[in-house]
Parts: C-alpha cells; structure tokens; sequence
C-alpha cells in the first residue's frame, strides 16, 4: 500500500464529516457574510452628535439666558439656576470641541468643567470659528457664589 492509497482512503473517511460540518455551519457563515458585506460597501461617514449649526445655536442660547439670569434673579435663586445653565453649556462646549476636533479636556461628569476651562474652551471654540457672544459672565465653580 502506497501513500497514495492511504490518502484515498482518508479522503473517503474524513468526507462524510467534512460534508456534515459544512451543513451544519453553512447558514452561520453565510449569515455572518451577509451581515458585514453591506456594511463594507455602503458605509458612509456619520456625524458625532447635532449639527454644528444647532451646538452654536444652543451655545448661543445657553449664553443669553446666562447673561439675563445673572443680572435678574435674587442671589438664592441665581445660584442653582446658573449652575444647571453652567453645566448644560460645558456639556454643548464639549460636544461642539469634539466636532471642531478642538482641545479639551474630558470632565468625569457631565458639565463638571472649571470655571476656567468652561472660559477657556468657549474661547477656543470661537477662535475655531464657532460664533459666540463676546462677554460671558462669570461662572460658578461648583453651584455656590
């Protein structure tokens, strides 16, 4: 018997279990091919979050109902108001540096930036081109004057 003879009789062994296997994984591996080919050929990019038009809108907004309740409210009401105002700006800010790719850091809880790094980053963002107010008020650091 030569080596020849003992590869027929491997390859007639093994092809009933290779033609099982096949059976049993085809759909799997079909299924798996169908579900990353669209993905590979009709992939487009997808933004971030919001448009930028609508960050520099709430940005703007945010800002104006800053400068009307600094200037309004009594001092006990001012603080807790301008506080949750502070904290949705730093979390627009963040998301308008994302989409401008400028520097920022990454607080640990939403709208948890210093009262210098919130001025700091609405600088950088309207020197990236993002139109903003010129004058923010000042900024409570954590909630409290």
């Amino acid at each position: 018997m030569t080596l020849m003879d003992v590869g027929k009789l491997v390859l007639i062994a093994a092809t009933p279990t290779l033609l099982g296997a096949a059976v049993v994984y085809a759909p799997r591996w079909c299924a798996f091919l169908a579900e990353i080919w669209p993905e590979r050929a009709g992939r487009t990019p997808e933004p971030f979050g919001p448009p930028i038009q609508q960050l520099a809108a709430d940005l703007r907004r945010l800002l104006r109902l800053h400068r009307d309740l600094s200037a309004s409210a009594h001092l006990a009401m001012r603080a807790h108001r301008l506080w949750a105002v502070e904290a949705a700006i730093g979390v627009r800010a963040i998301e308008a540096a994302k989409a401008l790719d400028v520097p920022h850091r990454e607080p640990d809880m939403p709208g948890a930036l210093t009262r210098g790094e919130l001025s700091g980053l609405l600088r950088d963002l309207a020197a990236a081109g993002m139109v903003l107010p010129e004058n923010v008020g000042p900024f409570v650091g954590d909630g409290r004057y």
